[in-house]
């Protein structure tokens, strides 16, 4: 093999385990080297090779009993210290805080791209259920923690009007149905979260079922979550992340 030839497979294999190690975005899920396989497109073989690879690297870790794998410690270590760079440790203790006085979850989001980022989530000790977690990525347009950041950085495109509402009120809020309430949809609310220079960082939000989010129980919030926000951003430092993206909705 040609040492072109050499690099070039290199380079694929490191790819595709960075391809591996993405499926597991979420909330922290366990696949089978099958599932492993179909999500990231790779034949089986592949996967398991690679897989394996990565379970001696503690990146990931199987389960001796199902086989099944999930995220491992290694991960976690090698996150540390962009956790403390961006100041992402230091804003957990306000977080957590904040979810056990509201008992809701709260979680902070950035800008990544077109989309809102979870990058952090506290959850009460008491009264937590699953409708309160975020996805991972929301597309900025069509979500409260997308909104307001948008309606924050001094963007401009067709959500002017509804960006123009976001900042007089303070907050961004959204509903969208979730897959196992037939009756009762989700409600998501948040607020901006400025730097110590006074530009938006990133969005502080709490989702929970309509019935129990309505508007009584945001009016109660919100300045808690203010306050909360204000704190963040005192921690917290800026990702040299890119300016909103605005291609097709």
């Amino acid at each position: 093999m040609a040492p072109t030839d050499q690099t070039r497979t290199g380079s694929q294999a490191v790819e595709r385990a960075i391809h591996l190690l993405n499926c597991f975005e979420g909330d922290d899920p366990e696949l089978s080297v099958s599932e492993l396989a179909t999500l990231a497109g790779v034949p089986v073989s592949t996967t398991h090779r690679l897989a394996q690879a990565l379970v001696r690297g503690r990146l990931l870790e199987q389960d001796l009993l199902t086989d099944r794998y999930r995220v491992g410690h290694g991960l976690a270590t090698l996150a540390r210290p962009a956790l403390t760079r961006l100041g992402l440790d230091s804003a957990a203790p306000h977080l957590y805080a904040l979810s056990a006085g509201i008992t809701i979850t709260t979680s902070l989001s950035v800008l990544d791209d077109d989309a809102a980022l979870t990058v952090l989530e506290a959850r009460p000790p008491v009264l937590f259920c699953p409708h309160q977690v975020p996805r991972q990525r929301r597309h900025l347009r069509r979500s409260a923690p997308g909104q307001a950041l948008l309606a924050w950085s001094g963007a401009r495109d067709g959500l002017r009007t509804d960006l123009d509402v976001v900042r007089r009120k303070g907050f961004a809020s959204e509903e969208f149905e979730f897959k196992e309430l037939d009756d009762d949809p989700i409600r998501s609310v948040a607020v901006p979260v400025f730097d110590r220079d006074r530009k938006v960082w990133g969005a502080l939000g709490v989702q929970a079922r309509c019935a129990r989010l309505d508007d009584a129980l945001v009016r109660d919030i919100l300045p808690a979550m203010r306050q909360v926000a204000a704190r963040v951003g005192a921690v917290v430092r800026q990702s040299g992340c890119p300016a909103p993206s605005f291609g097709s909705p």
